[in-house]
């Protein structure tokens, strides 16, 4: 029976409300067994808790390991031979021309990644090996003729037979890059005594500035972009030297502020005193209180030069009187000049920045609210970076000299949280330890067999740094979202760079021996595609190079999987530690020519 809106409604039989008495005894049997489970629940509740306290391992350690599906990647086709998928000249139609904006960082969308194996050109053998190579390399391995063609008169390479050969000659330099760098050391002492220790070389042509200055105890970074030049950072890598792609047009380059002792430009064509000297005051930014800045060219000796600058000797007196205030007014001194060669020291004093906070002044104080270090997709900005003036140890002029600066704690340390004196030398140390253990599982480590390294995930360089008295040298990345490490390793004499690894790295391929991480994918794994990442690691890493891969146990087998769809021979090995939950994968990427011919 029902209501008139549908509702039930009370049963009228009396034989209905009775209740038999095995329902009975079914209900009272039932809660019986209800009041013993909250008992049983609440007693192992209180038994438990002490046990919960104990376990102080993240769940990802007892976790079962990752497993993926394996999966063989194909190569790609052999028009992306020298791939470099953030500065891809495929795709600059696409972007401004204004100041060059085009040759900056612009990385593929997700949709458009390559998901294949980058091949080698016809004909690549395993590189020349250090210190051979400073001097020559294989022609196939950088088949390019137009910067042969246009460059041979002023020596910076020539072809001869299936090599390039690098007799250090340079724009600048017509009698060779040996001379050019002792006159700069006539001009600046502190380049013979470990003052300098760490160099920019903005426009850096083949590096042969760089090259020579490794034999002087200096680490120079050679920057120049992905241009017409077709290869200038690749045939720095393939001989050896330290380079990366980049170029200064509306973003900053990717490192922290106050971090090398010394900037040069050798006639590097970058128009200082255009856009109101926004590109000098870039260099005054990533320059040390106290650093040097060396100008080679243009308008450098205007009275005597101008005549094949294709110019008049008025205009080049004007360049260079505009160039002097601005470098005045970014608290520039002229240090000394002589011949082609004009240097300029940023002062130590911050009360030179003083003048800064006056009305109308130009270029003014960069406010607060811009962070120094912020160079990750960071717009120029035409203001002055002004040093923290609570640094006092921080100049060139009061940082400890080279060598005992490698293991001196940076007072920038106690910027990083939970960074001290002696969490570094805690670093410090372990590294020593973990160094001498990847040398029995890869004595290729500290023979010309590996040269050019990159550290993926460094924090305080302790990997750079054990490795220093090798034939090597090392590329330390500190990730973008990760606590801002890098000025120590700056500090410390070493080189490196911000970067995010969910996109590809600024270089060119086969441009590694050896490659390290250490815990990357359990910190990153939530943000970057593990398969994208190993990719881009194959793309850099040279034919018959290395990958040491330390990670959790719960990524190790996954990533061993991948790489051997990468064609990368693996093997698992324990830590100096015979931990379980962290193991250390063995990689060597395999030599193979390119089937493919038409795009992929």
């Amino acid at each position: 029976m029902k209501h008139k809106d549908g509702k039930p409604g009370p049963q009228g039989d009396k034989s209905s409300r009775l209740v038999p008495m095995s329902i009975m005894f079914i209900v009272l049997c039932g809660f019986s067994f209800y009041l013993g489970g909250i008992f049983c629940s609440e007693k192992n509740r209180f038994n438990t808790k002490n046990v919960a306290r104990d376990v102080q391992s993240p769940k990802i350690s007892v976790a079962t390991p990752l497993q993926i599906k394996p999966t063989e990647f194909p190569v790609c086709s052999s028009d992306y031979q020298d791939y470099t998928p953030c500065t891809d000249p495929r795709k600059w139609k696409k972007y401004g021309l204004q100041r060059l904006s085009f040759m900056e960082r612009h990385c593929p969308p997700v949709y458009e990644r390559k998901e294949c194996l980058v091949p080698p050109p016809d004909g690549y053998k395993p590189p020349i090996k250090w210190p051979k190579s400073r001097d020559e390399c294989w022609y196939r391995n950088v088949p390019y003729d137009w910067i042969n063609k246009q460059k041979s008169n002023q020596h910076w390479l020539r072809k001869e037979g299936e090599k390039f050969l690098f007799p250090g000659g340079g724009t600048m330099f017509p009698r060779g890059v040996g001379a050019y760098v002792d006159l700069m050391q006539d001009l600046i002492p502190e380049m013979t005594d470990g003052t300098v220790r760490t160099a920019i070389d903005t426009g850096c042509g083949v590096a042969s500035w760089g090259g020579d200055l490794l034999d002087r105890g200096i680490l120079t970074v050679s920057l120049a972009p992905r241009d017409n030049h077709e290869a200038q950072v690749q045939f720095a890598l393939e001989r050896g030297i330290p380079a990366i792609l980049g170029i200064i047009s509306t973003q900053r380059l990717p490192f922290p502020s106050n971090s090398f002792d010394m900037a040069h430009c050798s006639r590097c064509l970058i128009p200082w005193t255009e856009f109101g000297g926004i590109y000098l005051l870039e260099i005054h930014r990533i320059l040390r209180p106290g650093g040097f800045w060396v100008l080679s060219g243009p308008p450098v000796n205007y009275k005597n030069r101008w005549r094949g600058w294709n110019t008049t000797v008025e205009e080049q007196r004007s360049d260079y009187e505009k160039l002097q205030e601005l470098l005045t007014s970014m608290c520039f001194k002229l240090y000394s000049t002589k011949d082609d060669i004009a240097v300029w020291q940023k002062s130590s004093d911050n009360s030179c920045y003083n003048q800064l906070a006056k009305p109308d002044v130009y270029p003014p104080k960069c406010d607060d609210s811009l962070e120094p270090d912020s160079a990750w997709y960071t717009p120029l900005r035409s203001c002055v970076v002004v040093p923290n003036p609570k640094l006092k140890k921080s100049a060139l002029t009061a940082i400890t000299k080279w060598p005992e600066r490698l293991h001196t704690a940076p007072e920038r340390i106690s910027d990083v949280h939970g960074g001290s004196a002696s969490t570094f030398k805690h670093d410090d140390s372990k590294w020593t330890v973990r160094v001498k253990h990847y040398k029995k599982l890869l004595p290729a480590i500290g023979t010309n067999k590996i040269r050019n390294v990159m550290d993926m995930n460094t924090a305080y360089g302790g990997f750079a740094a054990a490795l220093v008295d090798d034939p090597l040298w090392v590329m330390n990345v500190v990730s973008s979202y990760a606590a801002n490490t890098l000025p120590v390793v700056f500090d410390r004499g070493l080189i490196g760079t911000y970067h995010d690894w969910c996109e590809a790295f600024s270089t060119y391929p086969r441009t590694y021996d050896l490659l390290h991480l250490d815990g990357l994918f359990t910190a990153e794994s939530q943000r970057c595609d593990m398969k994208y990442v190993l990719l881009e690691m194959d793309r850099i890493v040279r034919p018959n190079g290395y990958a040491i891969i330390r990670e959790s146990s719960y990524f190790v087998d996954a990533v061993a999987t991948i790489a051997k769809g990468m064609r990368w021979g693996c093997r698992k090995e324990d830590t100096e530690y015979g931990v379980e939950k962290e193991k250390i994968l063995i990689c060597q990427k395999k030599l193979w020519n390119s089937p493919n011919k038409s795009s992929r």
